[in-house]
This record gives C-alpha cells, structure tokens and sequence, in this order.
C-alpha cells in the first residue's frame, strides 16, 4: 500500500459503496418465494459483513448508493450496521450530497468503493476512490485504491482493513479476537 493512499485512508470518516459488483458478485438470482412469484436476492460475504460490523464499532459510518431496489440489500444493510441505504438510485450526486450534509463531513473524508460507470461520479468527488478487483478497466485509472479482492469475495473486508490500519485501530481489533501479533 503506497503512502499516498494510507495518508487518504487516515482521514476516512464515511465508507460509501455500490452493491452489485461491490457487496456481491454482480450476479442476481430469482428464486420462488412463498407465493410462486419469482424474486430477487443476491449473494453477500460474511468476511465483508464482520468488517463492516467493525466499522460501527469505531466510529467510521457506512452507506450504500444502488441503482437497483432489493429487500435483500436492506437486511444485509441492517446486518452490518449501515447509517445510509439509498437505493434505486443511478444518479448518484445528488445523493453523495445529501448524505455529505447530514453526515456533516467534507468530501475528503468519504472513501467510495465502485465498479461500474455510475459509480465514477462519485469516486470523483471523495477523498479515497476505490475499484474493486473486478471493475470495468476504464475505472482503474481513476482509483486512487484498487483491491486485490473482487466484488462480492473480499473487496470490502480488504478496504475494512486498509481503512482500520491506516487509523491505527487495526491491533484493537485483533487484540479484541485474542490474537496476539508478538511472536
């Protein structure tokens, strides 16, 4: 991790995100539900879900901005503690901004994790812009961050950590969990 992006996580107040392609594998499944009707869920990673839970426990807020409507982002959004859930939303700034006024922070205090074009807006006008593994190519270029994990497998526990250990709070939680770091 490069010094310019640890200094860029250390200001991070706000983790915002998309969802497909960001907290799943950008695949949707329809599946029966209990009166015949086919509906939507998506598949979420329980290492990313624990991280986002960490998140709260320091003091760093989380949101989710989604082009798409989902019951089953609203729960995995109760699960890990979400401050801001906006869906159904592919004009993300008026968003960003509304949530940039009542968080009450300036802009170099969001990071934003992306992997689409709509996302590029956004990443645009934050402090810490962030691709996931699994990104359009176009994105890269823009990213001050691209994580190793793709979307969906690791992307948002790999940004938990770089954003935990670049505000020093990464030892509590491991001291938290028992393990111990000294040999």
């Amino acid at each position: 991790m490069s010094a310019d992006v640890t200094q860029l996580a250390s200001r991070i107040r706000l983790l915002l995100m998309d969802v497909d392609g960001v907290l799943t594998d950008g695949k949707l499944y329809n599946v029966p539900g209990p009166d015949g009707k086919m509906a939507e869920t998506k598949g979420f990673d329980s290492q990313d879900g624990i991280g986002l839970q960490w998140l709260a426990r320091v003091g760093i807020a989380t949101g989710l901005i989604s082009g798409r409507v989902s019951p089953a982002t609203v729960e995995r959004a109760a699960q890990c503690k979400f401050k801001y859930v906006y869906q159904g939303h592919t004009e993300k700034i008026p968003i960003l901004e509304e949530i940039l006024a009542d968080a009450k922070l300036a802009s170099e205090e969001v990071a934003y994790i992306g992997d689409d074009f709509t996302d590029v807006v956004v990443m645009r006008r934050v402090g810490l812009a962030i691709a996931t593994a699994n990104a359009r190519p176009e994105m890269l270029p823009i990213a001050h961050y691209i994580t190793q994990a793709p979307g969906g497998r690791g992307a948002v526990r790999e940004v938990v950590e770089l954003l935990l250990k670049a505000q020093g709070k990464w030892d509590g939680i491991l001291r938290h969990y028992e393990i111990c770091l000294e040999k």
